[in-house]
């Protein structure tokens, strides 16, 4: 896996992935004068900690044989105080949808997803506390 990130001028930069693609980040209003144009770089690794369990647990349910229609992650992180500002706790909030999933069956993926599957889970819980609540919506 590889990632190129360029300066793109003032706080702005590009970072172009190994898979083709290109996001845009800016830093903050600091020194380069950010203007709130693009997501924070620490933003962009709590995105992706969100992508990377609502795959597993979309994948894990289906496995299951469930009907899953949606899968949404709110993640609300607090950082420290002081550099580096580290995640220090991370609160993942799943609301999972579709016809007839058991509560017990996402309580496993998340399990799963958290202590096995997900990679960006298993790095950051070096610095963070990771805590898990859920939903299930089922489809009338």
């Amino acid at each position: 896996m590889e990632c190129t990130v360029s300066w793109a001028g003032e706080a702005r930069f590009i970072a172009s992935t190994g898979s083709g693609h290109e996001v845009r980040m800016e830093g903050g209003a600091g020194e380069l004068g950010g203007k709130n144009q693009f997501p924070r770089p620490m933003e962009m690794i709590l995105a992706g900690a969100g992508g990377c369990t609502a795959y597993d647990i979309v994948v894990l349910l289906r496995r299951e044989g469930y009907a899953v229609e949606g899968c949404k992650i709110r993640l609300d992180a607090e950082r420290a105080g002081s550099e580096p500002k580290v995640f220090t706790r991370i609160h993942y909030h799943y609301t999972v949808s579709g016809r007839d999933i058991e509560p017990d069956a996402v309580a496993r993926a998340i399990a799963l997803s958290a202590g096995k599957y997900s990679s960006a889970a298993n790095m950051l819980c070096k610095t963070a506390q990771l805590v898990h609540d859920f939903e299930v919506v089922n489809a009338v």
